[in-house]
């Protein structure tokens, strides 16, 4: 099987922030910790929220007692309905600011909305956060892999395909969940989801993986590529080249072999038709380039 470059994600994310703006009370968890869903994470100081739940409370039970009055002197002919139609807009307008201060309230604590990990942290207690602030980011256990896949690469994988993966040493296994169905109009690459079964502990979103794919549907029939090595680029835990492709510049995201004489073999993301750039400098994917060409 040849291995293609891939990425762990959890499969739900949240970031947690408030409606308010308000000072932080406690913040129950750090960064890596395990969360329920509905477990309180996060709470603000509700003081003046509280006031204005009172006052609202207040408001309203005086405009829905004037609209009883009035509903009772209505019904005897003593007032008029125009004044009874105007007190049950006051208490429909009272009402509604009750709901909206008591919904205030219920952000001042902050719950997980899912069962997961907390990915980051980013506030701490006695903060003063405005409307908006993200606060807290979490994550869902399931994780799946993405990768993005050449036309070739791609060829025979379908929705429900088991396939083996590798994280390091560790091996895992998934069930594709989506395929892309047209390709990337700049990298002409196609995005495979696959959800993780089983995940161990160790497996975390954000880490480096090795998809494993037969070798009929890899990009080269099992055939390295060799380009030098100063034609590879690094981007954290993933390596790619840049190629001469219709006037632009296309990333390809490239699993890297062996290096012998300052070449190195590419062994799955790139074919061996395609014109490797050397030396990229300053390039990004979809830029404008001028191949020159050989007198």
């Amino acid at each position: 099987m040849d291995p293609v470059p891939a990425v762990l994600q959890a499969i739900r994310r949240a970031t947690l922030s408030t409606r308010i703006p308000a000072r932080v009370t406690h913040v129950y968890v750090a960064a890596g910790d395990a969360v329920q869903a509905g477990q309180v994470l996060v709470t603000l100081a509700d003081d003046d929220v509280r006031a204005q739940v009172t006052g609202a409370q207040a408001t309203f039970a005086t405009a829905a007692a004037q609209e009883r009055r009035l509903m009772s002197l209505t019904e005897q002919g003593a007032s008029p309905k125009s004044q009874l139609e105007a007190a049950q807009a006051q208490r429909a307008q009272a009402e509604a600011a009750l709901r909206a201060a008591e919904e205030s309230l219920r952000y001042t604590q902050l719950r997980a909305p899912f069962d997961g990990r907390v990915q980051a942290k980013r506030a701490n207690e006695g903060d003063f956060v405005m409307a908006g602030s993200p606060l807290l980011e979490v994550e869902g256990r399931e994780l799946e892999l993405v990768a993005s896949l050449s036309a070739q690469e791609v060829a025979g994988l379908a929705h429900g395909q088991s396939v083996d993966f590798e994280v390091g040493q560790l091996r895992g296994h998934a069930v594709v969940t989506a395929v892309a169905p047209a390709a990337d109009s700049l990298a002409h690459r196609v995005e495979v989801r696959a959800r993780v079964l089983g995940a161990p502990p160790e497996f975390r979103g954000g880490l480096f993986a090795r998809l494993l794919l037969p070798r009929a549907g890899a990009a080269k029939g099992g055939s390295d590529v060799w380009v030098p090595t100063t034609a590879v680029v690094q981007r954290g835990d993933l390596r790619g080249v840049f190629v001469a492709a219709n006037g632009r510049a296309e990333l390809r995201w490239v699993l890297a072999g062996d290096v012998v004489d300052g070449a190195v073999a590419i062994r799955a993301g790139l074919l061996p038709e395609e014109s490797v750039i050397d030396r990229p400098g300053d390039l990004v994917d979809g830029q404008r380039i001028e191949v020159a060409r050989a007198p």
